[in-house]
């Protein structure tokens, strides 16, 4: 494994000093977000495997290479799992590209994100260092907390080689119920809910149907199951409706047309903007098919949130571009830490801004 590393150390040399680029692919089951990989390509996927895993510590650090379904099978035999399910979208998806991408499951309106697991990182800079932060404990953070940093950058930053990350227990028990109401209602039910002490788990509303999933202890969820009533989906549609959200292989995801992304307040009223909806995680995380690049980015904006173009052609990604312009300070913070993490500009350049 280190003589990986040594020649990837030797590649970061030679592109910095031609003044290269180099697109980091790992299993490549998210290129698709993002702009388009520019530069060279440098494998990663071959460092691979579990380093440590303490199951009763909760924590397992590993390779950035290793395949996510393989790291899902070692914490399934000790009854835990990564409880923000990370999307896969493809059999190839890895630990480094999840945690680069940044992106979670239906899961993450009850238990956090991605970077909330994080507790460690090891990373090969653009200056072609080997740097470590954070540990494999909760509190170890003095100073910038670079491994949650890490989360979202789309590898801008350096080659991800080695992860720590909390685990938890798999939930003792679920049921999903389903309700039939309008957006609007559906918003206000789900605020409603988010106040009391109710075992959601995950929610997710479209073409008039509202979906909940309950998860904990038994009695918990019994409990909520009866004050809630709603139609129970058997287990087995349950299982496959929350795994088509999080790896968009539902229905409302098919087609080529432009995906929107938007992050809003739970609270934000329903959007008046045309095209299909889907809406996640409380109210927070809404899905817009098709429409007009500047009227979503501006409603987004007025509702106190923004608005990513996760799925579109390169064409479209070039004109609109595909995250939320950045105020002039936090584009500075921006390039500052490009600067600091990968001075030549080696790593993904341009993969989340232009120059970055």
């Amino acid at each position: 494994m280190e003589a990986l590393i040594e020649n990837w150390v030797g590649r970061v040399a030679e592109a910095a000093s031609a003044g290269r680029s180099l697109a980091i692919r790992g299993g490549g089951s998210k290129a698709f977000y993002g702009h388009p990989e520019n530069g060279d390509v440098l494998e990663v996927g071959a460092y691979r495997g579990i380093v440590a895993y303490e199951p009763t510590e909760l924590v397992v650090t590993a390779r950035a290479g290793t395949p996510l379904s393989e790291l899902a099978a070692a914490l399934a035999e000790q009854g835990q799992w990564l409880p923000f399910e990370p999307p896969h979208f493809g059999a190839a998806a890895t630990l480094g590209g999840m945690l680069a991408a940044g992106l979670s499951g239906p899961r993450r309106q009850a238990v956090g994100a991605v970077r909330d697991f994080v507790l460690g990182v090891k990373v090969l800079s653009g200056a072609g260092e080997v740097l470590s932060f954070g540990g494999q404990v909760m509190k170890n953070v003095a100073g910038y907390d670079v491994p949650r940093l890490m989360a979202g950058s789309l590898g801008t930053l350096g080659v991800l080689l080695e992860v720590s990350l909390k685990v938890l227990p798999l939930p003792v028990a679920e049921k999903s119920l389903r309700f039939t109401i309008d957006e609007a209602s559906a918003l206000a039910r789900l605020n409603q809910w988010g106040g009391q002490p109710l075992p959601i788990s995950a929610s997710a509303w479209h073409d008039g149907v509202l979906t909940l999933r309950l998860s904990g202890a038994a009695a918990a969820v019994a409990a909520a199951q009866r004050a809630l009533a709603g139609e129970e989906l058997p287990e087995a549609d349950a299982v496959a409706f929350w795994q088509s959200l999080r790896e968009q292989t539902h229905a409302f995801f098919a087609g080529d047309g432009p995906l929107w992304r938007l992050s809003l307040p739970s609270v934000a009223p329903r959007q008046a903007l045309p095209g299909s909806t889907l809406i996640e995680w409380g109210g927070a995380q809404r899905w817009l098919r098709g429409g007009d690049s500047r009227a979503i980015r501006e409603a987004a904006a007025k509702a106190g949130g923004h608005a990513t173009l996760f799925r579109a052609d390169d064409a479209l990604k070039a004109s609109a571009g595909v995250f939320q312009p950045l105020p002039a300070p936090l584009l500075r913070i921006h390039r500052n830490l490009k600067h600091a993490f990968d001075p030549q500009g080696v790593f993904n350049r341009g993969r989340m801004y232009p120059g970055l």
